[in-house]
């Protein structure tokens, strides 16, 4: 079973990508700050991690560059999903190794699309390495 961490400090949000995701029929946690993702990041690795750049207490581009620092963790891809559009941010997260960047949209029926093509792309298409990997 395919389990997602998703990185997300409104709560409405993180409730639509969870039902979205869960009806899918995979496992989903939340984590409304940047502490909390890395403190779940470390007891119970995700398979994919959705992670905004802009959370509290600590940062995307802080998570990130933990996450691709540790050799426990660097191997679970790291979907950017975030409203920024800065080429700044952009430019450093594929620096940071992020595995793909998404400007989240505003509207909604556009952001359901995103959703479905990162479950198709991501969860269906993309072969994950095992917990078990080098």
């Amino acid at each position: 079973m395919t389990r997602i961490l998703i990185t997300e400090d409104d709560p409405l949000m993180a409730e639509i990508y969870r039902d979205s995701f869960n009806s899918e029929g995979f496992v989903t946690e939340v984590a409304s700050d940047g502490l909390i993702a890395m403190q779940r990041l470390k007891q119970n690795p995700p398979d994919l991690v959705l992670l905004d750049l802009n959370l509290p207490r600590k940062d995307g581009r802080e998570v990130l560059t933990e996450i691709k620092g540790d050799e426990c963790l660097r191997r679970i891809p790291v979907v950017i999903l975030t409203t920024s559009q800065a080429e700044e941010d952009i430019a450093k997260a594929y620096h940071l190794n992020a595995n793909c960047y998404i400007t989240k949209p505003v509207d909604l029926e556009q952001f359901m699309r995103v959703i479905r093509t990162i479950k198709d792309f991501w969860l269906t298409v993309v072969k994950l390495p095992s917990e078990s990997g080098p």
